[in-house]
């Protein structure tokens, strides 16, 4: 037995010392040494919450969610919201720096409208709120749209600046696969693995499904008949100030009738309160210092207080997966904006005082490599106005294919009525859960010239993660659905979202 000297000598000492050391050593050193050897996944339920920052180039644990989405572009965040609001797990992970998109960093704010052969609007679901507010001039500016985007995504979880590095998948059963789980770098340089029960390609650059072995549908070299993929050229959005849109405006009436205007200033050319078209006969004649770029008509939305936003700056060639590629575009067309601004202020009725009004931080991509899904949408079913039993949109819009360097002034093919677009066109062929949204739509390149544009699209996928959420709460996956289960989908649609899909 030891006395009490040496108990406090032997016992007492030592052990104040230790708790000495310990409350002196950060947290994070303890945090870091519980994890640093973890790399076998983890399954967790519910919303997932965000990882523990680790040591640079470290592996963290894996997490599982519902659905992950690859790319922040609105319309895969409107499939996010509506599964969360569902009670799913999901997460967001977005390659750009900032989320957001063609719409916010693009500022690809001059909105087009499908309509149907009577003229009614096709706009529906969620994205109807973006649509009323642009056409009352509530919703104009980029802060307005920065408002409405971030009122969408709040609460859905973002990790921005991630690189996808490696993806695995297993047998599904039959000839399909199942993505079983997604590595990726954040922008701390951590690597991170998740898993998911589906997967949603959601960025203009298949940053998801460009790594999944897919057959890429032929795009615009079925027109320019050139022996290389060809693509529709991207824009950079020229911005002004200083508008004098009321000497435009009344510019234009002078000169009518329209058949007379027409003839003066090309087809198409048209301006009311808001808007501006056409002027082709006079953009056309500007000559770029760049052949990589083309001025076309004057594709202009009026933000109100002297300010305005011009869809026009055609560039050819860009590699939106290439981020030299989408910065070099970038920088020509910054270069090129104040010898357009002159010439526009020499030829253009209320532009004599404009002025540039900044730049966009990204490109308007309006076309590039897409996958062949579980039906693709043809030319036939658009001009036909087939609709289908999984329908979860109703599209419209002119099949409008925008010029390549090949086919400079592009080719339009003809003015749809409303025509349905299905469950399938969104589906990876060969993936039992992988889905793709907005440009990445399954659809021959004449049927993609009306269907590519963002309200078709956009109900689209909120519809999607209508029904991911309710049926995988009921057990069943998306490609079980049969004919039977949509009709009871297209009435709940309907009655609690006033959403009309059905043929």
């Amino acid at each position: 037995m030891i006395n009490k000297r040496e108990f406090v000598y032997f016992v007492l000492v030592p052990l104040l010392l230790i708790g000495l050391v310990i409350s002196l050593t950060p947290a994070s050193l303890f945090h870091e040494a519980a994890t640093a050897q973890v790399d076998a996944p983890v399954r967790t339920g519910g919303t997932a919450g965000t990882q523990g920052k680790q040591a640079q180039g470290m592996h963290t644990q894996s997490k599982y969610y519902d659905v992950v989405v690859i790319g922040s572009e609105i319309q895969g965040v409107l499939l996010a919201r509506e599964a969360q609001k569902q009670g799913l797990s999901v997460l967001i992970l977005d390659p750009r720096s900032k989320p957001g998109g063609e719409l916010i960093q693009g500022q690809m704010i001059f909105l087009d409208e499908p309509h149907d052969a009577k003229k009614r609007s096709l706009v529906q679901g969620e994205i109807k709120a973006l649509f009323d507010g642009y056409n009352s001039g509530k919703i104009r500016k980029a802060a307005d749209f920065n408002r409405y985007y971030n009122r969408l995504i709040k609460g859905i979880p973002v990790q921005s600046g991630i690189t996808v590095k490696s993806v695995t998948a297993a047998a599904s059963g039959g000839s399909k696969k199942l993505l079983k789980s997604l590595t990726y770098r954040d922008h701390q340089g951590s690597v991170v693995t998740v898993e998911a029960g589906y997967w949603v390609e959601n960025t203009d650059f298949n940053a998801l499904t460009g790594k999944l072995n897919a057959k890429r549908i032929p795009g615009m070299e079925r027109i320019s008949k050139v022996g290389h993929p060809d693509y529709m050229a991207a824009t950079m959005m020229l911005k002004f100030k200083h508008v004098n849109w009321s000497k435009l405006h009344q510019a234009v009436l002078d000169d009518y009738p329209l058949t007379n205007v027409r003839d003066k200033y090309g087809g198409n050319t048209y301006v009311d309160w808001d808007f501006a078209t056409g002027f082709s006969n006079i953009t056309l004649k500007y000559m770029p210092r760049d052949p990589q770029l083309l001025l076309r008509g004057m594709n202009t939305s009026y933000q109100k207080g002297g300010e305005a936003i011009m869809n026009s700056l055609l560039i050819f060639d860009v590699n939106p997966s290439d981020p030299k590629s989408v910065q070099s575009a970038l920088d020509k067309a910054k270069a090129e904006a104040p010898f357009i601004l002159q010439f526009l202020r020499k030829n253009i009725p209320g532009f004599d005082r404009a002025e540039l009004n900044g730049f966009p931080d990204y490109l308007y991509i309006r076309d590039y490599n897409r996958f062949e899904t579980d039906y693709i949408l043809t030319f036939s079913d658009v001009m036909n106005s087939r609709m289908f039993w999984d329908n979860v949109s109703i599209g419209g819009y002119a099949l409008d294919l925008q010029g390549t360097r090949t086919v400079p002034k592009g080719i339009h093919l003809g003015q749809p009525d409303r025509y349905g677009i299905p469950l399938r066109s969104f589906e990876l062929k060969g993936y039992d859960n992988v889905l793709v949204t907005g440009k990445n739509i399954g659809a021959s390149i004449e049927a993609y010239g009306s269907a590519r544009i963002m309200p078709n699209t956009a109900l689209a996928a909120q519809t999607i993660g209508i029904i991911l959420g309710r049926e995988l709460k009921q057990g069943k996956r998306l490609h079980d659905l049969n004919q039977e289960d949509f009709k009871r989908i297209h009435q709940y649609l309907k009655k609690e979202y006033h959403i009309k899909v059905a043929g």
